[in-house]
């Protein structure tokens, strides 16, 4: 809300800082239901802390899509966008119809909310490279 710092209030600053933990607090309160990527930290065992990790949501997604056992995926949902899914959605309430995974189709388009880092970027090409050649 300000064009210059000469603007700067610590009203404005605290409403901005608000907003942000805002916004913060409602991003974990969503990942909080999800029931696979609800976290990006391992703590680890009782017995053995030192093995903790961190393992990026952007990792974590790419894995489940090339993952070639291919369960479905649980957090992540396809949407019908034509006649032919639409009708394999309708079947599905009466038989069981495989829905389309994501890693089906030789282009994946991963579109991040606020951008990514450029070894964010290697890391899905290493990623997508190994585990699911031939696609890009």
């Amino acid at each position: 809300g300000c064009d210059s710092s000469l603007n700067l209030t610590s009203q404005k600053a605290t409403d901005a800082m608000d907003g942000i933990f805002r916004s913060l607090r409602d991003i974990a309160r969503v990942r909080m239901h999800m029931k696979q990527f609800n976290s990006i930290h391992n703590p680890g065992s009782n017995t053995h802390q030192a093995s903790a990790s961190y393992k990026p949501l952007l990792k974590q997604v790419v894995e489940e899509i090339c993952n070639p056992d291919r369960p479905d995926p649980v957090d992540i949902e396809h949407m019908s966008s034509g006649l032919t899914d639409l009708l394999k959605t309708g079947f599905s309430m009466f038989m069981k119809v495989n829905r389309p995974h994501p890693g089906d189709h030789p282009l994946l388009i991963i579109f991040m909310v606020g951008g990514v880092s450029v070894s964010e970027v290697k890391m899905v090409k290493d990623l997508v490279a190994t585990r699911k050649p031939g696609t890009q």
